[in-house]
């Protein structure tokens, strides 16, 4: 087989291992659907419920990088401190472990073709068979059987190393120079990562090139390490650009895992011999020199590997656990210490979203997307929009009451704020808009829907909330009277209705059942009771000779408010379709 040939087919196999992985992934996250984003809300908790967030969500997504980039994006929306995002970095780290060990324990140990193609078999009918409901269970089946399928293509097709020397004598050009053949191999790993752009991936493929016999425990051990550091950069790409905290976050991240393979360096010997005292056997051999030579050990022979190459995968699976899991131990003492060295090393200014252009960044972690955190993160975006426009109706039921108040700031302010309900329905639908190109679950897709559904009401009830405050600036400025008692008459009114719009607030971080949108139906007809009532009483007083463009003006106020009810009852359906079959 000639070489050209040989490096196409372990790139298939790669690709088809990677693919299968993304599959398995896809098929999760929709499986678990509102969990999942449910889940996140555990990380605004503390550092521990944090460190488990991030290792929960890795273990579903299988890519810390993944799980990194939306830290970042989180962080970047406010949705997570700098603090809390250290600690879902900690626990995406070690569930970015799991892989390594699905690969060692099945993918060595068991002919994968006798469970890779039963797998596919079972999942194809459950994806086809559209009225069992099994659709993402289906996708979990495929993935997992693709995922063993390439791992089987990708062991066969890597050449063995008895039958090809030449291969020991490459590697043997990165040995024997101690510290420095440490560093190569860790810089190895870094690349091939930054190659793959999944640490996941390339553990299977560290693990996969020591079970030929490539390379022997200890080089594959550095090679992990550097894998640790070469899957920041996908986190750092994804921050360019964001605010000052996020781009903290993707530091964090890069600095953690840095620490990590100094420290361990330092200790490399013991702690590859403690990792070694922990497998049956041993991950190495006589024909071995054991001393510390920066990780990559010297043949002395061309007889192949110097253990079993199971035993080795084992142990490059629990060094990848053991390394994460030492390393967030020694650091989660250390949280506030290591965010205080991250906010020094990398400085900046934070601007308000207020006084600046509101931007929402979508990010992806290319190889494994995470349209299900996405979608969290666009929700979390619509209840901050909910709260601007809540915000707006209370100042001016405030000012309603009130003569004395300078309407030309807050003109200002409502038109500042009205211009911001505009910019974030425009990037929160286009937001929304790259989460529905994604393979979604039917209730991820009905969610996106919903969530641009209601964004559209809430620009409505900015534009309505500014129109209300131009007619109270008119009234003050033409100096219309209305009818003595007619504004504290009005109280009522203006309280259901700011009652509506917190009720409203309310269940956007959660969901609407049946008899909660009773509730909201009976409030928004007791608005339009009130609405009638009021307009009946005006053209009562316009009977009488009251001021009549003062009567009109408070008649444009009441419905003004009635339209704020509709678009509020709007956003209550929308709610309880999202809460439809859960």
């Amino acid at each position: 087989m000639g070489v050209i040939e040989t490096l196409l087919q372990i790139l298939g196999s790669l690709g088809l291992f990677i693919y299968g992985m993304k599959v398995m992934s896809d098929g999760i996250q929709k499986a678990a659907g509102e969990k999942l984003q449910k889940t996140l809300g555990l990380m605004t908790k503390n550092r521990v419920s944090a460190l488990f967030t991030g290792l929960g969500v890795t273990t579903v997504v299988q890519s810390s990088s993944a799980t990194t980039v939306m830290v970042v994006s989180f962080v970047s929306a406010g949705m997570l401190t700098l603090v809390q995002a250290v600690g879902v970095i900690m626990g995406a780290n070690i569930g970015t472990t799991v892989t390594g060990w699905i690969v060692a324990i099945f993918g060595f140990k068991m002919k994968i073709a006798a469970m890779a193609l039963p797998a596919i078999g079972l999942g194809l009918p459950l994806l086809f068979i559209k009225k069992l409901k099994k659709e993402n269970f289906g996708e979990c089946l495929i993935g997992f059987g693709l995922l063993f399928l390439g791992l089987s293509y990708l062991k066969d097709s890597m050449p063995d190393i008895q039958s090809n020397p030449e291969i020991l004598e490459m590697v043997k050009v990165f040995s024997g120079s101690g510290i420095l053949s440490h560093l190569a191999f860790v810089v190895i790993g870094a690349v091939m990562t930054v190659v793959v752009q999944s640490s996941s991936a390339t553990v299977a493929i560290t693990q996969t090139m020591a079970f030929q016999g490539w390379i022997d425990f200890p080089s594959a051990a550095a090679i992990v390490l550097g894998e640790n550091i070469g899957t920041t950069i996908t986190a750092q790409l994804a921050s360019i650009g964001t605010p000052l905290d996020a781009r903290r976050a993707a530091m964090a991240h890069t600095m953690f895992n840095v620490f990590g393979v100094i420290w361990v360096t330092t200790v490399f010997p013991l702690f590859i011999r403690m990792v070694d005292s922990m497998i049956p056997g041993t991950l190495f051999g006589s024909t071995m020199d054991t001393t510390f030579t920066g990780g990559a050990a010297v043949f002395h022979s061309y007889l192949g590997p110097v253990t079993d190459g199971v035993t080795l995968a084992t142990g490059i699976a629990l060094f990848h656990t053991i390394f994460n899991v030492a390393n967030t131990f020694v650091m989660i003492w250390f949280v506030p210490q290591f965010t205080y060295i991250v906010m020094k090393l990398v400085r900046g200014k934070r601007e308000p979203v207020e006084d600046g252009v509101y931007r929402l960044k979508f990010m992806t972690a290319s190889l494994q997307d995470t349209p299900e955190m996405n979608i969290a993160q666009a929700r979390k975006e619509v209840q901050k929009m909910a709260g601007v426009v809540e915000e707006m109706f209370t100042r001016f039921s405030e000012i309603m009451h009130n003569r004395e108040t300078d309407f030309e700031d807050d003109v200002k302010l409502f038109a500042k704020k009205e211009e911001l309900t505009d910019q974030m329905q425009s990037e929160i639908s286009r937001f929304l808009g790259e989460c529905s190109r994604y393979n979604l679950s039917d209730n991820s897709a009905s969610d996106v829907a919903a969530l641009i559904r209601i964004t559209d009401e809430l620009e409505s009830i900015a534009d309505s909330c500014y129109r209300l405050i131009l007619l109270a600036k008119k009234r003050s400025d033409k100096k219309y009277e209305y009818a003595k008692g007619v504004v504290e008459e009005t109280r009522p009114y203006t309280d259901l209705v700011r009652e509506f719009l917190a009720l409203i607030n309310k269940h956007l971080g959660s969901s609407m059942t049946q008899s909660e949108l009773d509730r909201a139906a009976a409030m928004e007809r007791r608005i339009d009771e009130y609405r009638n009532a009021f307009k009946k009483a005006a053209r009562k007083r316009i009977e009488h000779g009251a001021s009549v463009r003062g009567e009109i003006l408070f008649i444009d106020k009441l419905q003004q408010m009635e339209h704020i009810g509709d678009f509020a009852f709007n956003i209550a359906r929308a709610l309880a379709l999202m809460n439809h079959e859960r």
